[in-house]
């Protein structure tokens, strides 16, 4: 696997629809998230879900956090 050091990820020109960005940042609130985790989290659930080896999103190893979330 690649290194798991954390490393800065800097993402632009994201432009959305009114109605997704008021339901991504509502179903964040409620999941006491802010939208960037969220949005990581979501982006890690579909990578491991096509068989993408990752050991963490924020740290190396929350990934078995994530996997008991959606019973991978």
């Amino acid at each position: 696997m690649a290194d798991d050091r954390s490393v800065n990820l800097m993402l632009r020109g994201g432009r959305v629809t009114e109605g997704f960005r008021e339901n991504l940042f509502d179903a964040a609130n409620r999941e006491g998230r802010s939208v960037n985790e969220f949005v990581l989290r979501s982006a890690a659930e579909k990578l491991l879900r096509s068989g993408r080896p990752i050991s963490g999103v924020f740290d190396s190893g929350d990934v078995d956090d994530l996997l008991r979330e959606i019973q991978l």
